[in-house]
């Protein structure tokens, strides 16, 4: 668990384009159903094509979380960053043993509901989906 809490996010200061977006496990071996409670919730800022938006990004980085969600473990938070090549990874605060996870081609993800992701964990694929997406 993160020893230091991320600071509140004051949804007002932020610009309309940031959304709150939650991944769930889709089906896979192990997971035929795929699983609900295996997810990632997200605030980010979203283009106008459903996209994250990289300037935005840049701009109010701070703002840009992530929290990670398994059964049975305490929350992992951290944040949205921008890898060297243009990707996308989640580096979580705090834990020097949890090594960040990386999207897998996010750059060119629509994040709309139905839409499935790729997320590579401690070096294997995992398939979400987008389950909801809200604004502030």
């Amino acid at each position: 668990m993160s020893k230091t809490q991320p600071k509140p996010i004051l949804n007002a200061s932020l610009p309309p384009q940031f959304r709150h977006f939650r991944l769930a496990l889709a089906r896979e071996p192990g997971h035929p159903e795929g699983d609900a409670e295996v997810a990632y919730i997200i605030v980010a800022p979203l283009d106008s094509e459903d996209r994250i938006d990289a300037k935005l990004w840049r701009e109010h980085r701070e703002a840009c979380r992530v929290v990670r969600q398994r059964p049975n473990e305490k929350d992992l938070h951290g944040h949205l960053v921008h890898r060297p090549g243009g990707g996308w990874g989640f580096h979580y605060d705090g834990e020097a043993n949890q090594p960040d996870e990386v999207g897998y081609h996010f750059a060119d993800e629509r994040f709309i509901v139905g839409e499935y992701v790729s997320i590579n964990e401690r070096g294997k694929m995992h398939t979400y989906r987008v389950t909801s997406v809200s604004y502030l």
